[in-house]
């Protein structure tokens, strides 16, 4: 497949018209050395790979965007489709190929990449698939981008994220999975439904595996810098902890639901993947909950683990997991989320 991007030979046998269309001033200096140029690659052309390469491009993340995928036809119209959309968004080189070569000198690479699961098959099986998959994913990423940042997408997302640790022998802060980013966005959005205000006067995070057994962190939601649950028992305003559960419940069940209803999930999670691109490339330093390693955090141990923490994020990936305190029942249920994703990484002998 040929890659296409923003060119500038439109001239008799591809002459360069750039330098006959514009004259330089007098006296001008080259341009400045130190202003860095940032490039993204996206791995998988589905859904919600393109939908992550259109959050990216419209919030302007990105000097340069580059996707890959198997399917080198879809992948072309895909490329295309955003390309002819360039008067209508910030100035970002596009370009697409099947061939790894095209994402050499990434910042960033983004891999939502994942085998489909066929009917009658196993969970277990299914990941067996998506390993086999990863292994001819991430070293050549590695490869070609040697200081790059893996950020994965695919899912189970705690499990990938360890194994794209594995694979790229990177240090493990520069490998991150999307992790809860998403499902603590969804608990947000539920608490600041229930209280009738902005979802962004509220912080609250979903921690652990992204999936069943995550847990929720009540003891440390606030909205407007007032800890809510702590209000509530100072105002002497009861409430019942089945409310509490069932807005967990919600937060699991919401994927499931975008799901039964339109096949499958893809604009959230484009925005959540972008929020975490902008944070990264352009060193924000602001706190997500997404997928690290968490041996030694909160009394989990039992072997090399990634799962969902606050965590400090910036040009160097993770710069650390923020202090959260949790109550005794909060440490309990992520150690138990941890030796769910243990489990799972056992059967797969990695």
């Amino acid at each position: 497949m040929h890659k296409s991007g923003s060119a500038s030979s439109l001239g008799p046998g591809g002459l360069d018209l750039s330098q006959t269309f514009f004259r330089q001033i007098e006296l001008a200096a080259p341009p400045s050395p130190t202003k860095r140029h940032t490039k993204i690659s996206v791995v998988g052309a589905g859904n919600v790979g393109m939908a992550i390469a259109q959050t990216i491009l419209t919030q302007d993340v990105a000097d340069e965007l580059v996707l890959i995928d198997a399917k080198p036809e879809k992948l072309r119209g895909e490329m295309l489709d955003l390309q002819h959309a360039a008067a209508f968004l910030p100035r970002t080189k596009i370009q697409a190929s099947v061939d790894y070569a095209l994402t050499v000198g990434s910042d960033l690479c983004i891999v939502t990449a994942g085998a489909r699961q066929i009917p009658g098959e196993s969970r277990l099986n299914l990941l067996q698939r998506n390993v086999t998959l990863f292994r001819s994913i991430i070293p050549p990423l590695a490869r070609y981008s040697p200081e790059t940042i893996l950020l994965i997408v695919s899912n189970p997302v705690d499990v990938l994220t360890y194994v794209a640790w594995k694979l790229s022998g990177f240090p493990s802060n520069r490998v991150i999975g999307s992790g809860t980013n998403l499902d603590s966005s969804r608990f947000r959005f539920l608490i600041a439904d229930h209280l009738d205000v902005n979802a962004q006067d509220v912080q609250a995070f979903i921690v652990g595996e992204h999936g069943d057994s995550s847990v929720a962190l009540w003891s440390s939601i606030s909205v407007a810098g007032v800890p809510v649950l702590s209000f509530l028992e100072k105002q002497q305003i009861a409430y019942e902890k089945v409310t509490l559960q069932n807005i967990h419940k919600e937060v699991i069940d919401s994927a499931y639901e975008v799901i039964s209803l339109k096949g499958y999930t893809s604009w959230a999670i484009g925005y959540s993947v972008a929020n975490l691109a902008r944070s990264i490339l352009r060193d924000q330093r602001k706190i997500h909950p997404v997928s690290v390693v968490a041996n030694g955090f909160y009394g989990i141990e039992g072997g090399d683990v990634f799962l969902s923490l606050p965590a400090q994020l910036g040009r160097g990936g993770v710069l650390g997991v923020a202090n959260v305190h949790l109550t005794d029942e909060e440490a309990h249920q992520l150690r138990d989320s941890a030796k769910t994703i243990l489990e799972v990484q056992n059967q797969l002998g990695i």
